[in-house]
């Protein structure tokens, strides 16, 4: 847990202050890590009452942050699934995942594995201030089409879409996502969950106090008057006439460039325990 990227909307804030940590600077500088958690995965699934599904990556926080590179957490992760036959989704928004072209480009084959990059803006200064210490945005760009060049189901999020800062490139990402062969394109309104809100205002206040007040008002337009809306699938798509403007901006885009952000069904009927201290008899 915590994210060393630095992206000020990041949803997995709250957790740190669950232990008593900031969700601000200790959230970008003390990390949580589990070094013994691809062995304890290959423990869970060895559980005989064990159900296959797709695991997804990167839900809570980014599964390729700069730290990735010396402990290998996720790889080993992935070296439990890919061995098991176990079928998962990764979003990031870090184009380290090309590091594990190798283990999943053979998933994507066998349908195991798919993959969502998150750009969440083409300007260079928009990117650093959002996203200060996440890999540009081209560098996104090219994951994508090096995972597409390798067989790998691959799909651009934008997200967050922060209205009167990064709304007005919506069409351009959707260009660029179609341009660098995703497969299809999703955007998700920002969320201000708990702690990420007072953040978020006083990002605003600092980076773009012109149109802070404008910002949230939209905001909360989206969520039915609040900052954020908890609810499980409304929040990821918002209400009220600048989210529908929003969504029809999308599906317009989408339909210009192609995107049909089809469906990738992924296998589970492939999954096989990993061995224990006893093999397998059969």
């Amino acid at each position: 847990m915590g994210c060393e990227h630095g992206c000020i909307y990041c949803f997995a804030r709250p957790t740190h202050a669950y232990h008593d940590l900031s969700p601000g600077l200790d959230f970008e500088s003390r990390l949580f890590a589990k070094p013994d958690a691809p062995a304890l995965l290959r423990r869970e699934l060895m559980k005989p009452g064990y159900r296959v599904g797709p695991i997804a990556m990167g839900t809570n926080t980014d599964p390729y942050q700069p730290i990735e590179g010396e402990w290998r957490i996720t790889r080993g992760i992935l070296e439990v699934l890919a061995e098991t036959g176990h079928p998962l989704t990764i979003t990031t928004k870090s184009d380290r995942v090309m590091r594990d072209i190798d283990l999943l480009a053979p998933m994507a084959e066998k349908g195991l594995a798919a993959v969502a990059l998150s750009v969440t803006s083409l300007t260079p200064e928009i990117a650093r201030t959002i996203e200060p210490r996440a890999p540009r945005p081209e560098r996104r760009l090219a994951a994508v089409r090096a995972l597409r060049a390798a067989g790998v189901p691959t799909f651009v999020s934008i997200a967050p879409v922060i209205p009167a800062i990064t709304d007005h490139e919506m069409e351009h990402l959707v260009e660029a996502a179609a341009d660098a062969g995703a497969i299809g394109c999703f955007f998700i309104p920002v969320r201000l969950p708990h702690e990420v809100a007072p953040l978020f205002r006083a990002w605003l206040d600092a980076h773009f106090p012109d149109r802070a007040a404008k910002v949230m008002g939209i905001i909360r337009d989206i969520r039915g008057g609040r900052d954020n809306d908890p609810g499980f699938h409304s929040r990821m798509k918002g209400e009220g006439a600048w989210a529908e403007l929003m969504r029809t901006r999308f599906h317009i885009a989408c339909r210009r460039h192609g995107l049909v952000n089809r469906h990738v069904p992924l296998r589970t009927d492939l999954f096989r325990p990993p061995e224990g201290d006893q093999l397998r008899l059969f």
